[in-house]
């Protein structure tokens, strides 16, 4: 009788977190059918000469960057654009030698005779607020009308600035402007490749459908400009979750700025080739993410400027996280449930995988409208499920942790940047490689269990042999292979 009931509401709690699910497969669904209907509806240059183009200042967020600095600051120093309208904040919080070498490319550029008496390379004795406090400290010195943001690892081309800066001539009430993330090494070995599907589909698609679709949309931490006057609007940067800048773009969304997404303007930047720069990666804004729903969640319910699907998009956009703990829920729960006959019972056991083609559709049209070799790049896919299986468990455990009573502020840990843009190229000797964590141990346990649900359905509905013979691949090979770097 026990045994009955637990499966009973362990039946219930399955059938709730599929319905879960589906509102987040209809929101993903939401923006395919924008996507399709907008995907060409880009904003025209605007005609402003450059006499008229507004200020700015870049901040360039440095935290023990040594591999990548050098390529930063000869990229931003070599940025097209009037000289008297472009200053330079290097916001270096750094511990090791990549002050130095800071100070070195300076006393070079300065020795070839480049003009660039504004850049200002700036230290704070003490490293508050981490990213966004840097961005913070540094904006207290800017008198631009407008600061652009680039993170270590990312290159951008000369005409960046002339590409975004005329928007915010054209339209006072514009307060960001985002350009794409592309890649320097997507190639490198297939967590990059998995990572780039991912990111694409996200510039590509996501962010084309929330921009011209009128739906919330946010900065995504670098590659992008900022309007000084919206940022104080909306009341500065803030250290209070770990995820600044979905933070502040929905404290101006909020008081009604506009934002601006640009396609076709792209900034290329390094994915993590190690599992475990990954995985903090995603936990870290997994957690961030979280922390902005728990914080904005009732001022977008009661905004008067958005209408229900607005408001609706934009709580799946902040809780877009949130599915991870209710995927890992349905992957523990159907084991048991197979034992104890449930699926067998229901009018349609696999209604879950028709939605299931959604995501990857939104991947293929991110493929189709960026590259012309887009079909061998989709040979990847299954390389991107593995990889967004595997990381469900330390997705769920940082989002999970938002939710403890004595949770505050979690520590921002950065994720390593190796200047790697050759594939095979070699990374494993950088003292910025992180150590396996202690989920990996866990994800060993849960390939195990998944093993044993591989045999439960063989024996009772060998239709979902397959749905946990993934998640056993999944967990077994990230965390044998994030053993294998750590060793290396």
């Amino acid at each position: 009788m026990i045994i009955q009931i637990l499966l009973e509401i362990a039946g219930f709690a399955y059938i709730a977190a599929s319905a879960f699910v589906l509102l987040y497969v209809l929101a993903y669904t939401v923006l395919l059918l924008i996507y399709v209907t907008h995907r060409r509806a880009d904003p025209p240059p605007p005609t402003v000469p450059p006499e008229g183009w507004p200020s700015v200042t870049i901040q360039l967020p440095i935290y023990n960057e040594a591999h990548v600095v050098e390529r930063l600051l000869h990229a931003c120093a070599a940025l097209d654009y009037p000289p008297d309208k472009l200053h330079i904040q290097i916001l270096d919080d750094s511990t090791d030698h990549t002050t130095d070498l800071i100070a070195d490319v300076l006393a070079d550029l300065r020795r070839y005779n480049v003009r660039r008496d504004n850049i200002h390379h700036i230290r704070r004795a003490e490293r508050t607020g981490y990213k966004a406090g840097a961005l913070a400290y540094g904006l207290r010195d800017v008198t631009t009308d407008c600061v652009a943001i680039f993170d270590a690892d990312f290159v951008p081309a000369p005409d960046f600035l002339r590409r975004t800066l005329p928007y915010f001539s054209a339209d006072r009430h514009l307060a960001m402007v985002q350009t794409r993330w592309s890649h320097l090494n997507h190639d490198t070995n297939w967590l990059t490749r998995a990572q780039s599907l991912n990111i694409d589909a996200h510039f590509a698609v996501e962010q084309v459908a929330r921009n011209r679709g009128g739906l919330p949309m946010s900065m995504n931490g670098t590659g992008a400009v900022w309007r000084v006057s919206a940022i104080n609007a909306a009341g500065g940067w803030s250290a209070l979750t770990l995820t600044e800048d979905l933070d502040l773009s929905y404290r101006a969304l909020l008081r009604g700025w506009r934002f601006l997404y640009l396609r076709d303007v792209a900034v290329p930047g390094e994915l993590p080739p190690q599992v475990q720069a990954y995985k903090t990666q995603q936990a870290r804004w997994a957690t961030g993410s979280t922390q902005c729903l728990r914080r904005h969640l009732h001022d977008l319910l009661t905004s008067p400027r958005h209408n229900a699907l607005q408001k609706f998009m934009g709580l799946t956009h902040l809780g877009q996280y949130l599915i991870q703990p209710v995927l890992l829920c349905l992957f523990l729960l159907a084991p048991p449930l197979l034992l104890g006959g449930f699926f067998q019972r229901l009018p349609a056991p696999g209604i879950l995988s028709l939605f299931g083609i959604i995501p990857p559709l939104l991947i293929a049209c991110g493929q189709a409208a960026l590259y012309d070799d887009w079909p061998r790049r989709l040979l990847y896919f299954p390389a991107q499920l593995l990889v967004g299986v595997a990381v469900v468990l330390s997705n769920s455990v940082a989002v999970l942790r938002v939710f403890l009573p004595a949770q505050q502020t979690d520590e921002f840990k950065r994720t390593p940047k190796f200047r790697v843009t050759a594939h095979r190229e070699n990374w494993t000797t950088s003292h910025y490689r992180l150590t396996m964590d202690g989920v990996t141990f866990f994800e060993g346990l849960l390939t195990v269990y998944a093993l044993g649900g591989v045999w439960i359905a063989l024996a009772h509905l060998p239709a979902f042999a397959p749905y946990m013979l993934t998640y056993a691949v999944a967990f077994g090979v990230f965390a044998a292979w994030n053993l294998y770097q750590t060793a290396h």
